[in-house]
């Protein structure tokens, strides 16, 4: 199931948006500013974010802005009562991948939420299958014929990031955010640490391998 962040200081709006997308089949988590929101990416993985512009605090341009910044590259969709041309290209250049302007059509939104979740090459139902290897995002496993890995969350979501785009390079700074969050207290030596036992978990395994770019950071193959 896919997790969303609605992120709308309109406590009605919000509990309005976060009903229609749980009634689409999505899970639904709201907070009601920028400064929430980043407190919930902290410690939560989410696949989307829907968030309004205009918020006490930490607005939504700001909030796309230090996000983009840290290299964190989840879907955002903004929705605000702005509807000038200035004002979307501010949202775009702040780095939102769509925009929606008040009052919004619910239904629209949620053709808008899986339009997105599309591009970002997310399976649909949550799942990368690579030959007889089988990675479940919401039971945190990963099947190979007889036997069942139930991982670490943190080791899953690692594994499940690289092989979501294969040959991509990420940074470990990249993956420090993302998975751990922005304020976390994790440095090179936790992502090195979950890869290592990520690589000897899976080391017969002939699907996939996780290769360490020098200087860099790691990147996954499909070998299959």
């Amino acid at each position: 199931m896919f997790r969303i962040l609605v992120v709308e200081d309109n406590k009605n709006l919000r509990t309005l948006m976060s009903a229609r997308l749980k009634q689409a089949g999505y899970q639904a988590f709201q907070a009601e500013d920028g400064e929430k929101a980043l407190d919930f990416l902290d410690s939560e993985q989410i696949d989307l974010i829907i968030s309004d512009i205009m918020m006490p605090g930490i607005d939504g341009y700001q909030l796309t802005e230090m996000l983009r910044q840290a290299n964190y590259d989840v879907p955002i969709l903004m929705v605000t009562a702005k509807e000038s041309f200035e004002d979307k290209e501010k949202g775009f250049r702040a780095g939102t991948d769509d925009y929606m302007v008040k009052p919004i059509n619910m239904n629209e939104m949620i053709l808008r939420v899986e339009a997105l979740l599309r591009r970002a090459k997310i399976a649909s139902d949550h799942k990368i299958q690579i030959g007889d290897v089988v990675l479940d995002y919401d039971t945190l496993t990963v099947t190979v014929p007889d036997m069942t890995y139930e991982l670490p969350k943190k080791e899953f979501y690692l594994l499940f990031k690289l092989l979501s785009y294969p040959k991509k390079i990420f940074t470990r700074q990249q993956l420090m955010d993302e998975i751990w969050g922005m304020d976390s207290d994790a440095n090179d030596r936790t992502v090195d640490s979950h890869i290592k036992k990520l690589r000897k978990r899976f080391e017969n395994r002939p699907e996939f391998q996780i290769i360490t770019i020098r200087g860099l950071g790691y990147k996954a193959e499909r070998m299959l």
